[in-house]
């Protein structure tokens, strides 16, 4: 069931909740976080079905801001779907026209699910400093993506340089097969490793960080290479023994060719919003991983900036 509410107000929408809460026998005490996805029109909805999808593992108050005409009168549309509608949790979709586009953080504070970690997302182009937001700054977790930025690289550094606990970037969460089979592959027995290499398209910024997190783990020179995608195509660790080599074409199987060994197909496929997004609702708290190769992809790129001048 859906509740449609035009011309309303945060009063309204919290009664409305009460009400369905109350109808259903629980509802949002059920909940284990508010999820806020700050959007538009246009990505409203695969985001809230992305968040619906995720909110099947963490159920979730899900509130979407959608920014409408800036222009117009101040007024919320709002829409209400009870929870066992597209998912375990409520949804709340809330159309801010005028100034209150520009303080969605007043719309939002009353919908918060009370004594519940509060997660913001953009899936569209993000704040350069998420913790400075107004709505960031209501959340312990804010989730951003560099790759749906204009200049997903320049974004990405922007916001690295920004960086604050609880930060995060999808760029980051679809890393995490290619680090998991990159650190199951140092587990063998290889050498050192002298130097190594990570092949994506251009202008491909998780390239970029898993890049950062390599150098700054294994303290050796990786180069940066160029490839007609999709995403990532390879990452080539060199050791003294000979090089390691994960390899991938097609977006979906990766072959990895270790030396002395046979190659080896392994399943390693492109991530959706939805997969990325469940990740980081496991963790609440700051990612310090992130924090360190985030830390380290601004050192470098500050050196190469000085470097140039």
């Amino acid at each position: 069931m859906t509740l449609y509410l035009p011309q309303t107000t945060t009063s309204q929408i919290t009664e409305a909740l009460m009400s369905e809460r109350l109808s259903v026998g629980g509802g949002a005490m059920n909940m284990v976080l508010t999820l806020v996805i700050v959007t538009d029109e246009a990505d409203h909805y695969d985001a809230v079905r992305a968040a619906t999808e995720a909110g099947r593992e963490h159920p979730s108050r899900v509130v979407a801001l959608i920014r409408r005409d800036p222009a117009a009168e101040p007024a919320i549309d709002a829409e209400i779907r009870r929870p066992g509608t597209s998912g375990p949790g409520e949804a709340v979709l809330l159309r801010l026209y005028g100034p209150l586009g520009s303080h969605p953080d007043s719309v939002v504070t009353p919908l918060l699910v009370p004594d519940a970690p509060v997660v913001v997302w953009w899936p569209g182009p993000g704040p350069m400093d998420p913790g400075a937001d107004r709505v960031g700054r209501l959340a312990q977790r804010r989730i951003t993506d560099a790759l749906r930025a204009e200049d997903p690289l320049q974004d990405l550094r922007g916001r690295v340089a920004h960086y604050r606990p609880g930060d995060t970037d999808l760029t980051w969460t679809r890393l995490t097969p290619w680090r998991s089979l990159l650190a199951s592959v140092m587990d063998q027995p290889s050498g050192w490793v002298t130097s190594a290499s990570v092949t994506a398209e251009p202008h491909y910024p998780s390239a970029e960080l898993l890049a950062s997190w390599l150098s700054e783990r294994l303290a050796v020179p990786v180069e940066r290479r160029t490839s007609h995608g999709p995403g990532l195509t390879e990452a080539r660790l060199s050791t003294e023994e000979g090089d390691m080599v994960i390899s991938r074409t097609d977006g979906r199987t990766a072959v990895l060719e270790r030396f002395g060994q046979p190659d080896q197909t392994v399943a390693l496929a492109r991530r959706g919003a939805a997969m990325a997004l469940a990740e980081e609702l496991r963790r609440l708290d700051a990612d310090e991983t992130y924090a360190s190769a985030a830390r380290h992809l601004g050192h470098v790129s500050a050196g190469a900036e000085q470097a140039s001048e």
